[in-house]
């Protein structure tokens, strides 16, 4: 896949975090807007699971950003909490899912778990 956007979404419903998921349900749709025109996005989330679809449809919260912002947050550069409070996403709906949107998309890149590091270190020392 070379979009960047479908490799995230594919990966999204592939891997989703399930203990995280399993007592979450709802539904998310992403507006990603390009040069006039709308790329919609809607995940479903039950069952620690997430299903991933293109169409737009009512959801619990909507997510609109700019298509290049999006792929800094699929690459992990920029993460959602922190582009909500810049107002580089717009959220109506449920805050809940805004939060949920730091553990759907991946870390910096370089970046370690604290406990790894930890452990690192402590064999090390």
């Amino acid at each position: 896949m070379s979009d960047p956007i479908e490799a995230y979404f594919a990966q999204v419903a592939r891997r989703a975090p399930e203990r995280l998921l399993r007592r979450t349900a709802g539904t998310i749709r992403f507006e990603l807007e390009e040069a006039g025109t709308l790329d919609v996005w809607h995940l479903t989330i039950a069952d620690g699971r997430i299903a991933v679809d293109h169409r737009a449809r009512d959801a619990d919260t909507v997510i609109r950003t700019r298509r290049d912002f999006f792929v800094r947050m699929a690459r992990g550069e920029a993460k959602p909490l922190a582009a909500w409070l810049r107002n580089d996403i717009i959220a109506e709906g449920h805050f809940r899912f805004v939060v949920l949107l730091e553990r759907l998309f991946p870390a910096p890149p370089g970046a370690r778990h604290p406990r790894a590091l930890t452990g690192e270190r402590g064999e090390a020392g």
